[in-house]
């Protein structure tokens, strides 16, 4: 009798052993809708955690990017991105995002309802300076500009990377997703599903609408970067994910995270 009970433990311990492994990792919030802890900001022409002029914030239980604090209204080229602070790898990122009636003139044209989370990210602190924009792949995010006229969100771009679509590497800096035209005054749902260099989906209110595969350091863009940085045809695995900041006002609410393995 004795042998039976620890038989069929041993048996039930061996088959929940071998159980294929399924995914039980729960959904974590990127944001505590109270503050940026935990984020780390980076701005062109400044040093990392510098902030400038608030243009990262929380309100409303929103992050929001603005810029009523700069210096005469003005941009003055400062790319930035607020990174949360510690990379992932395999993960399905959920957020929505909503552009605001702000946008600083002079920045350059292409920024006009536009912006992005960029994801598989060098760290914030390797980003030096004088560096325009992080080694990473960009989920972009746009918004009608002209009324009638296409302007699909969801689109991937590539500073100081390169993808894999349809086969072979493509030479464009941005490529186009099959997403709809939304009104820049509305939320619109954004998801990404990454697993590590093999797979990258990017889904717009749920439906999919652009793949690709081997995201890898390559490619031109960047500029005033570590070279040690560049490793150009390095496959990337992981990286940080970052909120970016091109001139144009935009607010994200609803940002969760799930791992995957």
């Amino acid at each position: 009798m004795k042998f039976n009970i620890i038989g069929v433990s041993v048996l039930s311990f061996l088959l929940f052993a071998c159980k294929p492994s399924e995914e039980k990792d729960e959904w974590q919030s990127l944001f505590n809708g109270k503050n940026l802890d935990g984020w780390i900001p980076k701005l062109y022409h400044h040093k990392v955690d510098d902030n400038y002029a608030n243009t990262f914030r929380v309100t409303d239980g929103k992050i929001q990017v603005v810029y009523d604090e700069y210096e005469d209204g003005k941009f003055g080229e400062r790319f930035g991105h607020l990174f949360y602070e510690k990379p992932f790898s395999s993960f399905i990122l959920k957020f929505d995002y909503k552009f605001l009636d702000q946008w600083l003139d002079d920045a350059p044209v292409f920024t006009f309802r536009n912006s992005g989370i960029m994801f598989h990210s060098q760290a914030p602190q390797t980003i030096l300076k004088e560096q325009n924009w992080p080694i990473s792949v960009e989920y972009q995010l746009l918004a009608e500009e002209k009324e009638g006229d296409p302007r699909p969100t969801g689109n991937m771009c590539s500073p100081g990377t390169e993808v894999v679509f349809e086969g072979k590497i493509d030479p464009r800096h941005c490529i186009n997703s099959s997403s709809k035209t939304y009104k820049w005054n509305q939320w619109i749902s954004g998801e990404l599903i990454v697993y590590k260099d093999s797979l990258v989906v990017h889904k717009v209110d749920g439906k999919e609408v652009l793949r690709y595969t081997k995201p890898q350091i390559g490619g031109r863009v960047i500029k005033g970067h570590d070279p040690k940085q560049k490793v150009d045809g390095k496959l990337l695995t992981e990286g940080y994910i970052g909120l970016q900041s091109e001139g144009q006002g935009i607010e994200f609410k609803n940002i969760k995270i799930k791992t995957l393995k």
